[in-house]
């Protein structure tokens, strides 16, 4: 496995692969950021800064998460959301074909190993609520706002 740390307006973002795909991409407040990037994680590190440039939108490197059956079809479904829209965990449990089972899908959005590109941030509270993000709410308030379609426009 390769490790690269790259800094991003949020913080330190730690990608993790190999010739199988991305397996991890986390982020935290501090570390060290790397000054050589694998050949092997160059693309995922390449449209990760052009997502936060808000020059991309969605991406295409090949992801290959570690998880249950049942965490991997959530995430597969997280896929689904379109960049700049929003759905919720009651919204997600029906997709996914078991209203009942909203706890578990909120469980497994809480482990997903592929921060921002399985878009767990895109899945609030019924109320529209920021509701449950392991990299800390003011991350998903963030990045709501960066995915946002509309933009204020100045007055002056």
């Amino acid at each position: 496995m390769e490790v690269v740390y790259i800094k991003t307006p949020l913080g330190i973002t730690t990608v993790i692969g190999d010739e199988d795909g991305v397996s991890v991409i986390s982020v935290a407040d501090e570390g060290e950021v790397s000054t050589i990037i694998p050949k092997i994680l160059s693309d995922a590190v390449s449209q990760l800064n052009e997502y936060f440039e808000g020059k991309k939108s969605g991406f295409t490197f090949t992801l290959n998460p570690k998880g249950t059956d049942f965490q991997k079809k959530v995430w597969k479904e997280l896929l689904e959301i379109p960049y700049g829209e929003t759905r919720t965990y009651m919204e997600q449990s029906k997709i996914l074909g078991n209203i009942k089972a909203i706890r578990a899908v909120a469980s497994a959005n809480g482990k997903n190993p592929l921060w921002i590109v399985v878009p767990c941030h895109r899945v609030i509270g019924t109320s529209g609520s920021l509701t449950g993000y392991a990299g800390g709410l003011w991350r998903k308030k963030w990045l709501l706002e960066h995915e946002s379609p509309t933009t204020q426009q100045s007055l002056f």
